[in-house]
């Protein structure tokens, strides 16, 4: 076999990877959901579960990268897709167990492999091939990345919140409680069974990416690299941006379908307004193909400037209007929320004076903006309504547009063809 299609066909087997775990990352917006209703729970209480899975990326993303590196890439992929069939087993075992903190173990162990899965994966993907070919490589991964994100509500929404009602108040009878349970394992039965067919095609096509792969380079500690990124002021604003914009995409994406299931909203079933979580997802899908476009005749953060600014107007439009008109500005969040993360992370990566390694360890760290910011919304939920919470995304998109425009006036340190691929989120 050619050099070219043993690259080829490792890269096809990498991209797998992307779809795998942007398809389970996004299926925590119907848990989320179907938590509440099974375990009679608040919307704080429900948002441990976006906690639980995103605080994995503040303990978990650096000393990855020291994994990686010793370990290698294939192994170091095998590993992590181990671990997500574990933590399945032990969501499995929780649920059955009616033990919400088993879950949210599980749900830490699940995200803690899907975070060594992004950094060993995301190198290889844009390596595999000529190098002025790594930005397409690495967008049509993100492709898949984003399919996975689309196609995991609708499975979750399919699986997971049929039957189910969230109403205030509202308490699951025995039977519905135990159709749900059945529910959930069917959906982790299925994901687990799925992981392992992937460990088993990796497994199998290990010679061909270890072949086309590059060699790996030493990367330093924990320490080191963290006081590296401590010390470039880019890096701690970037850090906060990636805190902002993840914790303000979760917060909405979580509490979805909760809301559009909301009397003062849409009214619609449990189960339906699951499906139309995938319409959030698929707004970003297309932004980012329509972004990649944009991006090559608007300065980044010019466009990252717009598209902060047209998400916290839909925020206060929902906070304002409500009703029908408030479920629409939601969903067409996603389209603006598609170029945020990348965009981000390149004008960083541009501007930090940190070196790439630690400022992309540090900027992955800041993901766990999901883990936090979910609470303060399931906290405004609680106590004002749906409607009300989105003020915490508004705020952070707000925050995020300064970013951008600070960005426009800061002088660039490294030319972006020099700057390391972003991960993906």
């Amino acid at each position: 076999m050619t050099q070219t299609r043993r690259a080829t066909s490792a890269f096809a087997s990498v991209t797998a990877l992307f779809f795998a775990w942007g398809f389970i990352t996004s299926l925590v917006d119907p848990l989320v959901a179907a938590v509440k209703s099974i375990f009679s729970l608040s919307n704080v209480e429900a948002q441990l579960s976006a906690f639980a899975f995103f605080i994995a990326y503040g303990l978990v993303s650096i000393p990855a990268a020291v994994f990686v590196a010793r370990l290698r890439a294939i192994r170091s992929v095998v590993t992590a897709l181990v671990m997500m069939v574990a933590a399945c087993l032990i969501i499995l075992a929780a649920s059955n167990s009616s033990a919400y903190e088993g879950v949210l173990i599980g749900l830490f162990v699940l995200a803690s492999g899907i975070t060594i899965l992004q950094v060993a994966a995301n190198p290889l993907a844009a390596a595999l091939g000529p190098p002025e070919r790594s930005h397409l490589r690495l967008t049509l991964s993100q492709a898949f990345n984003s399919l996975g994100t689309v196609l995991g509500p609708l499975l979750g929404a399919g699986l997971l919140l049929r039957g189910l009602e969230a109403k205030p108040g509202a308490l699951l009878d025995s039977a519905a409680r135990e159709n749900a349970l059945r529910s959930i394992d069917t959906a982790f039965l299925l994901i687990a069974g799925l992981i392992v067919a992937l460990i088993l095609f990796i497994w199998a096509m290990r010679k061909r990416i270890e072949a086309a792969a590059p060699a790996s380079s030493p990367v330093a500690g924990f320490t080191s690299t963290l006081g590296k990124a401590l010390g470039s002021r880019w890096a701690m604003l970037g850090g906060l941006a990636i805190f902002l914009y993840v914790g303000a995409e979760v917060s909405i994406g979580t509490q979805m379908a909760l809301f559009l299931h909301d009397p003062a909203v849409w009214d619609v079933s449990l189960q339906n307004a699951g499906y139309y979580v995938s319409l959030y997802w698929l707004g970003a899908m297309v932004g980012r193909f329509a972004g990649s476009a944009l991006l090559m005749r608007i300065p980044a953060y010019r466009l990252l400037a717009f598209a902060t600014c047209a998400a916290a107007i839909l925020c206060l439009v929902v906070f304002i209007v409500g009703g029908v008109g408030g479920g629409y500005a939601a969903i067409l969040v996603g389209l603006f929320n598609s170029i945020m993360f990348p965009t981000i992370f390149t004008l960083t990566l541009e501007r930090s004076t940190a070196g790439d390694e630690a400022t992309s360890g540090f900027l992955c760290t800041a993901i766990v903006g999901g883990a936090f910011l979910p609470l303060l919304a399931g906290a405004i939920s609680d106590a004002h309504g749906y409607v009300a919470s989105f003020i915490v995304p508004m705020l952070c998109y707000t925050l995020l547009c300064g970013f951008a425009v600070a960005a426009g006036r800061a002088s660039i340190v490294r030319d972006e063809s020099e700057a390391s691929v972003a991960t993906v989120h």
